[in-house]
């Protein structure tokens, strides 16, 4: 395994990092401590997780992934091995199960952290992450920014006073956005330097190659500003493991059994995974392996967030920190993206 630094933090983090958002809905208890136990095997010491997890998020599972991670530590007492990473939800419809009225305010912050450490059997997380801003963005698969006729939105000083607060208690080490954009992005590191607050340390932002809208404003960012990406869906939902193509359904699988996981679809998408396809044949490379390769080596990456609902994708996604790809292949992926450029939001 290969480890990196995030700056202005002590954390050194695998490049391969465990999802866990499967874990209680298409995943068992079970089967979810079989994951941690060869993640950890493998030298994979950074786990994420969110309390609204698993997905879909319905009230009926909610907080089940966090405390299948709570589980595993109290039984396994290895909590010191894993560098643990969380998340608190923001305001939306969608997640009234979690909180009516969920803001990032200081009420619902500390009532999120409180549930989670509970559910997880810790006395603190390494990096709590907002898991969407307070404010109207484009999220999960929109893809144009509208000036909202609502400005209802918490002070980012409030929050990041709440969660100065947590960290002097001991409960947080460090702190990351999610979902979040380059003006987000740059607007809380300026509020933390005017005010003595934490910084955002890293961002965790959907990345692959069917959407690499990261690359332009956020990875500047990342550059100059210091901060790491968590690439989450760097598969695109599986769909670049090619087990969708040709209109395939593989029984179990999150895109057959969920229609509203259609944020990689599309006749453009579609084209271009072909051409990933095909790049990989004629390299003698896992299709998988050389997507999640492509992710591991990006400037702004410290850990690339693999999910796996069997133990196969498992093995076979971890492996891939073991593949390089060679110039011609990267020129070749280059290629298909200046064809088909981000063809899922």
């Amino acid at each position: 395994m290969e480890y990196r630094e995030i700056p202005h933090t002590d954390l050194r983090v695998s490049v391969i990092g465990l999802g866990t958002m499967t874990w209680g809905e298409q995943n068992t208890e079970a089967e979810g401590h079989e994951q941690m136990d060869y993640a950890l095997e493998q030298g994979v010491n950074f786990f994420d997780t969110a309390e609204m997890y698993p997905v879909p998020p319905v009230a009926e599972t909610c907080h089940e992934t966090e405390r299948i991670i709570g589980t595993w530590f109290a039984d396994r007492k290895n909590r010191d091995k894993v560098l643990l990473a969380t998340k608190v939800v923001g305001p939306g419809p969608h997640v009234t199960h979690v909180r009516e009225n969920a803001r990032l305010n200081r009420e619902n912050i500390t009532k999120a952290l409180e549930g989670s450490l509970k559910r997880l059997q810790t006395d603190h997380v390494d990096l709590y992450q907002l898991h969407w801003p307070d404010r109207p963005v484009p999220l999960f698969g929109t893809r144009d920014y509208s000036p909202p006729k609502n400005k209802d939105t918490v002070p980012i000083e409030e929050t990041l006073q709440v969660l100065d607060d947590l960290i002097k208690e001991g409960k947080i080490r460090y702190v990351g956005l999610s979902n979040e954009t380059a003006w987000g992005a740059m607007k809380f590191l300026q509020v933390a330097k005017e005010n003595g607050l934490p910084r955002m340390v890293t961002i965790q932002n959907s990345y692959n190659l069917l959407n690499r809208t990261f690359d332009g404003g956020l990875g500047e960012v990342c550059h100059e500003e210091g901060m790491r990406s968590l690439p989450y869906s760097p598969l695109a939902f599986g769909r670049l493991s090619g087990k969708y193509r040709g209109g395939a359904k593989p029984e179990g699988a999150r895109c057959s059994i969920w229609e509203r996981f259609a944020r990689y679809n599309g006749p453009n998408a579609d084209a271009a995974i072909e051409e990933y396809a095909k790049i990989a044949d004629e390299a003698g490379l896992n299709l998988a392996q050389m997507c999640l390769s492509w992710v591991n080596d990006r400037h702004h990456v410290a850990s690339n967030l693999i999910g796996a609902t069997t133990m196969e994708q498992l093995r076979d996604n971890i492996a891939s920190i073991d593949v390089k790809l060679p110039g011609e292949v990267r020129k070749a992926i280059d290629h298909v993206h200046h064809r088909y450029p981000n063809p899922c939001p």
